[in-house]
């Protein structure tokens, strides 16, 4: 694996697509409220980035598997939340 102006900007695109989802992580794990937060969205979340973290394997694709696997921590941490916290 060769590391490219590419794969500069896919880690780029992994770190900040993957930060997205960390205030919400955050907030939800210290109020333990999840009313407001969709579970239909987040269980459909996670299960694209596996699939994601399936195919960046196959391609052997750093960005795609730093980054996803990152963002299904945190996506997950929220989905075992709303699921724990309904």
């Amino acid at each position: 694996m060769n590391f490219d102006p590419s794969t500069a900007i896919g880690l780029a695109a992994a770190a900040t697509t993957t930060a997205a989802f960390l205030p919400q992580a955050i907030k939800t794990w210290r109020t333990r409220q999840t009313r407001d937060i969709s579970l239909g969205t987040f269980s459909t979340l996670c299960l694209g980035i596996t699939l994601w973290l399936a195919y960046g394997f196959l391609i052997g694709d750093l960005p795609l598997l730093i980054g996803n696997g990152i963002t299904l921590v945190l996506a997950g941490t929220i989905l075992v939340l709303k699921l724990r916290y309904k």
